[in-house]
């Protein structure tokens, strides 16, 4: 073995489409090259022992903010043990304010930005000669007909029991802030037919949970509408052996056609991540969004009351110029439109991205650890901060979850914000956790406070019950109804527990 792909995803049942479209494009190299993934948490003496099994000349590690503390430690290691093997970085973490970083200064070389040419250019160089002269590469971007697509090297363990990443498109034209996308000129697409075949080539080896992160999905409505086709033509040719589809979708561009499309998808076919961010204009032009409000509330709206499509709607918290009174404003517009998940996030401070201006007008303190975010702003203290990133936890666990479908609205009531961080902060001094809470115990303590807020001892428990066939302590538990009984469906298990609400 010459060359090693590797990288620490944040799940098992992740795999990396990065680590794939290197190896696609290792030209002549490929034969001598190979993928070793691992899983964050995993021990590092583990990790560097199963690396050096191969006895690879260059290593290449993707780096990412979720695995970057963790595979500095890879790297210091493998310096140590094995100084002849050739470290090479890539990936969104180290492409940016580079020199700075401890992981850049332990490897031998980086690639910066795109590396589909220029990793396998460096390699050569590395194994062939003439030796580098240069620690870090700027990536080079192909045309996007020249980068040879990865689909076929999943595997049939990844398609059987791992999240299958797809693009249709890199990039994005918008320029939000916070984002790393809001570096790229436009959006450039894969020539549709050949990405249409890799797709229809994964199905027909058994693939059917399909997670597009375009982006702009839905931004060329007209290739939106041919890749939602192949997903439709699958679906009626096989009722009873669905797929499952994930996009990314801008939320106040929804035409009339795209809508109709929308609207033939049966339940547990398909879901949609909707980024909102924030609903302040004065917010989202102070970082560079551009978004109809009312258009991308009408449109959510339309999804939830027309479509059966599964709604993730995203919106951040800490974002420089908003303060309680506005998230607050915004959360309780988004739960009224009835979306099936609100992604609560807090800023992140990634690195390159334009959202370093405000640092100092906004007060703008961050952890200096990845994830980088935000401790404080001018408008919102330390303390508060956290009670939100408590907030954001446990609504998580108990409306994201699916598991309380009928008992959220409850507690919920007329004023959102107000009655789950009221919730929240309940919660917190009952257990001082956020993580390892056991069901059975979440399950008694929501019944709990729906008793503290006044709600009588056997409703309460009657209406936790109603959601959770757990050990609640009450005789009026009863099943949630099984996914089993839906119809056929594809989409993963948190899912499937909203549809069956």
């Amino acid at each position: 073995m010459t060359i090693l792909l590797s990288t620490l995803n944040a799940r098992y049942t992740h795999a990396s489409l990065g680590l794939r479209y290197l190896l696609a494009n290792m030209g002549a190299l490929g034969p001598d090259t190979r993928i070793q993934e691992f899983v964050i948490g995993a021990k590092t003496t583990d990790v560097v022992e199963r690396l050096l099994a191969h006895q690879p000349r260059i290593i290449g590690f993707g780096v990412y903010i979720w695995n970057v503390e963790e595979t500095t430690r890879v790297v210091a290691m493998l310096k140590r043990v094995a100084p002849e093997v050739t470290i090479v970085l890539g990936g969104p973490e180290v492409s940016y304010e580079t020199a700075e970083q401890a992981i850049v200064k332990l490897a031998d070389y980086t690639v910066t930005g795109w590396g589909d040419v220029t990793f396998p250019q460096l390699c050569a160089e590395i194994l062939e000669g003439p030796q580098p002269l240069m620690k870090v590469h700027a990536g080079v971007q192909p045309p996007m007909a020249e980068i040879a697509l990865p689909y076929a090297l999943y595997s049939d363990e990844d398609i059987a029991h791992r999240t299958l990443y797809v693009e249709a498109s890199r990039g994005c034209p918008f320029k939000c802030e916070f984002c790393l996308s809001s570096l790229d000129k436009t959006a450039w697409p894969f020539p549709l037919d050949a990405f249409l075949a890799q797709m229809e080539a994964l199905h027909a080896r058994g693939a059917r949970l399909f997670k597009f992160v375009d982006r702009t999905f839905n931004l060329n409505v007209k290739t939106g509408m041919k890749i939602m086709q192949f997903f439709l033509d699958k679906l009626e040719a096989a009722p009873g052996d669905p797929v499952y589809a994930h996009f990314e979708l801008v939320p106040d561009h929804l035409p009339e056609a795209l809508k109709e499309m929308i609207a033939r998808f049966p339940a547990g076919a398909l879901q949609f991540e909707i980024g909102i961010q924030s609903f302040n204009p004065e917010v989202q032009a102070l970082v560079s969004r551009r978004q109809d409000n009312a258009k991308a509330a009408e449109n959510i709206g339309w999804l939830c009351q027309h479509a059966q499509a599964h709604l993730h709607v995203d919106l951040i918290a800490g974002l420089p110029g908003e303060d309680i009174a506005s998230f607050a404003r915004g959360f309780d517009r988004l739960v009224s439109l009835g979306a099936h998940e609100i992604q609560f996030g807090i800023l992140k401070r990634l690195r390159g991205t334009p959202i370093i201006r405000h640092t100092a007008p906004y007060k703008m303190v961050y952890d200096p650890y990845p994830p980088y975010t935000v401790l404080a702003t001018s408008l919102i203290d330390f303390p508060t901060m956290q009670r939100l990133v408590r907030f954001a936890r446990y609504w998580d666990l108990v409306a994201n979850s699916g598991r309380f479908a009928h008992t959220i609205v409850a507690l919920l009531g007329v004023r959102p914000f107000e009655n789950f961080m009221a919730f929240s902060d309940w919660i917190y001094t009952k257990t001082d956790a956020t993580h390892r809470i056991a069901l059975d115990r979440l399950a008694k303590l929501v019944a709990e406070w729906l008793q503290v807020t006044g709600m009588a001892r056997e409703q309460a428990q009657a209406l936790v019950a109603s959601d959770y066939a757990g050990s609640v302590d009450t005789p009026a538990k009863k099943s949630v109804p099984a996914a089993a009984n839906a119809p056929a469906v594809a989409a993963p298990a948190r899912q499937l527990r909203h549809l069956a609400a």
